[in-house]
């Protein structure tokens, strides 16, 4: 009677082994399926990859950047040749101004 009732427990837990396993294939199936609906998804909704992304806003700093710096140099160019400009001008037309 030992036997058959270690037989019947070794029948149910083969079963349940078997139905575990069974649940993760169906698990993984599961899960590339959805992966691959949600790719084409997302590449019908033309979204931007991250490393793009990180790369033009990398550029966007760098050109921010240089315009300021290129602002200032503009700046301190108008400024000087408008001293220029003033030395420049005869004395009565200074005077004017002034």
């Amino acid at each position: 009677m030992t036997n058959g009732s270690n037989r019947v427990l070794d029948e149910l837990a083969k079963l349940v082994t078997d139905a575990a396993g069974a649940a993760q294939g169906v698990r993984r199936e599961v899960e590339t399926a959805f992966r691959g609906q949600a790719e084409r998804l997302l590449n019908t909704m033309d979204v931007v990859q991250r490393e793009d992304f990180e790369a033009v806003r990398e550029m966007a700093i760098r050109a921010r950047a240089e315009n300021t710096a290129l602002q200032a140099r503009i700046e301190a160019l108008e400024a000087l040749v408008g001293k220029k400009d003033e030395t420049a001008k005869p004395a009565s037309t200074r005077a004017k101004k002034a």
